[in-house]
């Protein structure tokens, strides 16, 4: 490269720049002027479990990008713990927090006109920003995820944070005592890395290993484990490797790159927040993908992967039985895969998997024969209705039956209903309704992980229905229903719910519908008075006044 893009950008043909200047004081010798500015985003933070080992990788990513013939520049991106947030105000900030990721990597590379970047991210909302950013750049870029949390242990079984969820709702009904909810808290979480099960960052984290747009392998190692910071060293070399081949996003990011990505979170049984997530990156790099794609793909593909939140195993017990190249091997085997998808190192997809078995071996039993599968259709239902005309995300995994009719329980925000439910006045055959979480009511969409995990915890996860605006952890499993579109706050049909109204979840039919009459309906209609903004100020003001539905990923910039 004969000169990094800033220099090409701000000198307009000159042969030097007086912007050079800055750069020498940073490190920059004579002869890093021809080499490619790699940034370097890096997600590191003590504020959750999922970052704090970040640091490390993107210190062994940085020596490996200048050995390979680089120049990177290191910077930092936010981040907050959904963890630590849950059940909270704070937990607004959550899918907020995708966005503002996405406008720092921008705006970082873009106002420094880099030549690329590795980003390196461990939490939820670290990953989908930074291909959201990756697709509005399309400059070289590959995604380095920080790794997963190994699993906690106690009495023989292991743990992950969604247990002290659950272990809230256990003590709440009686079944465990405050010395047993005390033990599951200090042992749920051993260390560093992103929540184990496949949550919503291991299934994003396995969405981009599909989409090409990081290393075989790298989306299932253990944060704490070496091969971690040498798979880092190695996505170094391939991302210089890119630039020097200018292999852009946009050859990567391709529809059947996400239609690859929907049939690997299908398979592994993941978190309802892909969807949301893949729509936004969609939408930003220019891919036709609707809600409705999720449906199709789903009815072809099985989930086949026995893993938390409503199965048995960790990511850990994933990567150790294949990881995601044999999920996507045993895809392609049976022609649900785009083996002709272009990745990162240049390779299509199968020739990546080229040397993958196409069967899981016999000594496990996480990755399931194809013959042999968890469920016989994918786990995450697009349902529609007069509840949900632009319609809904059911997850419908670790469920006896997928439909139930009974009467609404309306609550108005996640701390309503949780309380409700922690002082035993839901009962079997209820259906409760969230609403004013969604987009632009919340503001920010939280995740109902408190109420949906209290459910499990009193043992009605089979006999009560939650539906809402806005969204669930990726540990959340039951009969939910979420991202309900259009959101009560611009006037959907879920803002017009009353008390015992009969509500029918039926992911069979893939039905979301309120029990009345339509002429009813228009008279609620007609008394509907949208709610006072929350916010006035600050990041969240902004964010309700810009965000998009749901159903179209809850983007930022739609209309801009």
């Amino acid at each position: 490269m004969s000169e990094n893009r800033r220099s090409q950008e701000v000198t307009k043909g000159h042969q030097r720049s007086p912007n050079r200047a800055m750069l020498r004081a940073t490190g920059f010798q004579d002869e890093d002027f021809n080499k490619p500015i790699v940034g370097l985003a890096n997600g590191y933070s003590t504020i959750t479990p999922c970052n704090m080992g970040i640091n490390t990788l993107a210190i062994r990513g940085e020596a490996a990008l200048r050995k390979a013939g680089a120049m990177p520049q290191m910077f930092g991106t936010i981040t907050i713990s959904d963890g630590i947030s849950m059940g909270t105000e704070g937990m607004k900030y959550s899918l907020v927090s995708r966005d503002v990721i996405a406008d720092s990597i921008e705006t970082a590379c873009n106002g420094q006109s880099m030549d690329a970047v590795m980003a390196i991210g461990g939490c939820d909302k670290n990953m989908p920003g930074a291909i959201i950013a990756i697709a509005r750049m399309n400059i070289p870029s590959i995604f380095v995820y920080g790794g997963t949390i190994k699993p906690g242990h106690l009495d023989g079984e292991d743990l992950t944070v969604v247990s002290s969820f659950e272990a809230v709702g256990q003590f709440s009904a009686g079944k465990i005592d405050e010395q047993q909810l005390t033990a599951i808290e200090k042992n749920a979480c051993p260390g560093a890395g992103s929540c184990g099960g496949m949550f919503t960052a291991n299934t994003m984290s396995s969405a981009i290993e599909a989409m090409g747009l990081s290393l075989p392998y790298s989306s299932t190692m253990a944060a704490e484990d070496e091969e971690k910071a040498e798979s880092t060293e190695q996505s170094a070399v391939v991302l210089v490797d890119a630039v020097r081949k200018q292999i852009l996003p946009k050859d990567i990011l391709t529809r059947k790159a996400f239609e690859n990505a929907i049939s690997v979170i299908m398979a592994v049984g993941g978190s309802t927040n892909a969807v949301l997530h893949l729509l936004a990156i969609a939408n930003t790099i220019g891919v036709k993908l609707t809600i409705d794609d999720f449906e199709t793909i789903r009815q072809r593909v099985p989930v086949i992967c026995d893993l938390k939140p409503s199965g048995r195993y960790v990511a850990t017990d994933l990567h150790k039985a294949g990881g995601i190249p044999l999920v996507m091997k045993m895809l392609l085997k049976q022609g649900l895969l785009h083996g002709d998808a272009i990745t990162v190192s240049g390779q299509t997809v199968a020739e990546v998997l080229a040397d993958i078995s196409e069967t899981p071996s016999a000594d496990q039993d996480v990755i399931r024969a194809w013959d042999n599968p968890m469920y016989k259709q994918g786990h995450l239902a697009i349902l529609k209705g007069n509840l949900a005309t632009e319609g809904a995300v059911a997850k419908i995994s670790g469920v006896k039956n997928p439909q139930i009719t009974g009467p609404a329980r309306v609550f108005e925000s996640e701390e309503d209903c949780l309380a409700a439910i922690l002082d035993g006045k839901i009962k079997a055959g209820d259906i409760i309704i969230v609403r004013y979480e969604g987009p632009k009511g919340g503001p920010g969409m939280r995740e109902m992980l408190a109420p949906t995990s209290a459910i499990i915890g009193a043992g009605l996860g089979d006999s009560v229905g939650l539906i809402t605006d806005g969204r669930f952890s990726g540990g959340t499993y039951g009969l939910v229903v979420g991202h309900v579109a259009p959101e009560a706050a611009v006037g959907g049909t879920i803002g017009l719910v009353n008390e015992g109204d009969s509500i029918t979840i039926d992911a069979h039919k893939k039905l979301l519908q309120i029990n009345v009459s339509e002429s009813e309906l228009a008279q609620r209609k007609s008394q509907w008075q949208p709610p006072q903004p929350r916010y006035t100020r600050g990041v969240l003001a902004k964010y309700a006044k810009l965000v998009s539905s749901s159903s179209l990923g809850a983007v930022t910039d739609l209309n801009c």
